[in-house]
This record gives C-alpha cells, sequence and structure tokens, in this order.
C-alpha cells in the first residue's frame, strides 16, 4: 500500500499523526486489578494470621504479633493506593502532603521497621542474653528507626509543601534511607551467618516450628532484595543527573521509591512502579509473613498442652 503524496501544488500539509497511548488501557486496568488482588489476599492472609495469634492464645505481644501487625498495615496501605488507579487516577497523583506521605512513604517506613525488628529477633536468638545485655541493642534500632521516620516524614512535607528544590529533598532523602538500609541488611547477614554456626540455634529454631536452613535461606533472600533496591538508588544518585534520569534506559528510580521526582506517573511509569513494588517490596514482605506465620505444629503442641 502506497504511502500518501503530498501535492505540491497546494500548501496543504499532511494531516498530523494520530497519538495512540503507550501502554493499552485494557493492559493498565488489569495490572491495577493484579496489584490490588495481590496486596489484598496478603492482607487477608495476614488477618487471618493475627485472628489465629488470639483463637489458639498465643503471646500477644511478641515479635511475631508486631511483624504480622506491621505487614497487615503495610499492606493494606498498598492495596488503598492502587485502588484509587481504577478511576481516580488525578487524586492519586495530587494528594495532600499528610495522604502522599502515608500512601507512598510511610509503607517504605514499615519495611525498614521489619528489617530492624529482623536484627533484633535473629540477635537474641544468637545470643539468648538477658534483658539487660538487648537493651542497647533494642535503644539502637529505636534510634535508627525514629531516625529514618522523621527523614522520610520531613522529607516528604517539604517536597508537598515548600518550594525546596525537589532533587535536594530526594537526594538527601534517598541518601540517609539507602544507606541505612544497607547497613542493617549486612547487620542481619552477620546474625545470620552466626546463626548458621551455632549448635544450640537448631533446637531453639525448631521449637519455633522452623529450622536455620530455612531461616538462612529466607534471611538471604530478603538481604538480596533490600540492598539491591538500596545500592541501585545509591548508584543512580552518584551517576546520574536528578534533573534527567534516565537509569539504563527504564527511569526506574523515578518511581523506584516514593515517586515524588514526578508530579504523574504515566502509563509506562506506574507499570514500572507497580513491577518495582512488587520484586522489591511484595516479595520481601511475603517471605517475612511466611517465616512468622502461625505454623501448625506450633498449634498442635498447645492443643496437646491445654489436655495435659
Amino acid at each position: 500500500m502506497e504511502a500518501p503524496v503530498r501535492d505540491r501544488g497546494t500548501n496543504e500539509s499532511l494531516p498530523p499523526p494520530t497519538l495512540s497511548p503507550a501502554v493499552p488501557p485494557y493492559v493498565k486496568l488489569g495490572l491495577t486489578v493484579a496489584y490490588t488482588v495481590f496486596y489484598s489476599l496478603l492482607f487477608i492472609f495476614v488477618y487471618a494470621q493475627l485472628w489465629l495469634v488470639l483463637r489458639y492464645r498465643h503471646k500477644r505481644l511478641s515479635y511475631q504479633t508486631v511483624f504480622l501487625f506491621l505487614c497487615l498495615l503495610w499492606a493494606a496501605l498498598r492495596a488503598v493506593l492502587f485502588s484509587f488507579y481504577f478511576r481516580d487516577c488525578v487524586t492519586a497523583n495530587t494528594l495532600g502532603p499528610f495522604t502522599f506521605w502515608l500512601l507512598y512513604c510511610c509503607p517504605v517506613c514499615l519495611q525498614f521497621f521489619t528489617l530492624s525488628l529482623m536484627n533484633l529477633y535473629f540477635a537474641q536468638v544468637q545470643i539468648r542474653p538477658s534483658a539487660d545485655t538487648l537493651l542497647p541493642l533494642y535503644l539502637v534500632f529505636l534510634a535508627v528507626s525514629l531516625l529514618f521516620l522523621v527523614v522520610n516524614l520531613t522529607c516528604a512535607l517539604l517536597v508537598k509543601m515548600t518550594k525546596t528544590e525537589t532533587k535536594t529533598i530526594v537526594l538527601v532523602r534517598v541518601a540517609i534511607n539507602d544507606t541505612l538500609f544497607v547497613l542493617c541488611a549486612v547487620s542481619l547477614a552477620i546474625y545470620l551467618f552466626k546463626i548458621a554456626k551455632m549448635s544450640l540455634a537448631n533446637i531453639y529454631l525448631e521449637s519455633k516450628g522452623t529450622s536455620v536452613c530455612q531461616v538462612t535461606i529466607i534471611g538471604a533472600i530478603v538481604i538480596l532484595l533490600y540492598t539491591s533496591r538500596a545500592c541501585y538508588n545509591l548508584v543512580v544518585l552518584a551517576l546520574t543527573n536528578i534533573l534527567r534520569i534516565n537509569s539504563f534506559g527504564y527511569d526506574w528510580y523515578n518511581v523506584s521509591d516514593q515517586a515524588d521526582l514526578r508530579s504523574t506517573l504515566g502509563d509506562a511509569g506506574y507499570i514500572v512502579f507497580g513491577v518495582v513494588l512488587f520484586v522489591w517490596e511484595l516479595l520481601p514482605t511475603s517471605l517475612v509473613v511466611f517465616f512468622f506465620r502461625v505454623r501448625r505444629c506450633c498449634i498442635v503442641l498447645l492443643s496437646l498442652n491445654l489436655f495435659i
């Protein structure tokens, strides 16, 4: 089929080309449904786990319940965020300061809190010390978590409420965030290495319904996922001009953390945002939930104790 030829005898020009969306609407809708379903299913599963904790009279305030509650809140916030993209994308891209922080930034804080708690949990498994010995560790990780929270809350509010240059705020936030993620991941790796070499650790973990091998595998995957995301962001900040980031041709950094370098997420940016959150957030959080789930063997042992 021949292309239409422009008439040289007239000043009429060809009609402008028709622009089509980068991503078909049904693809974007399907991904939105998938993202929302994944986060909603995780929310329901964690809610059921917390109900089992009450049903079988487990300790109400423990590492298990705190981890599950943090993951429940995280899944709820992510499900609410993606539910906006069904019909109200404009609202999702123009949220108020606190709502923006709650839906975009708070889940990142919750993930850091879970990483800090994992350090404390495995430190306790490794040393099995008295409360006096653990107190300095509690204070250190509490201070680090508060620093993470304050930095993220302050930067999110500055982006939304002031005219401060966005690239400077993002530089400070990401440098602090990802440095803390890497340090906590390295600390967790050290604890896991020491636990793997302990003979008594396996006995203690088996009493909790798990094993050293399972702990090592899950911990290694969580460390890899968190560290890869943190290192990626730090490398991009070090090598790329923030004003025109084009990282490895994928533009991931713009939407991999809190989306505060974009006023709106286009079709391609939205898809990358969802994929990145799936790989670097949903997978490690699901592993944490799997590890701290209410195990059937624990339920059976508890039931036997009740009848004796």
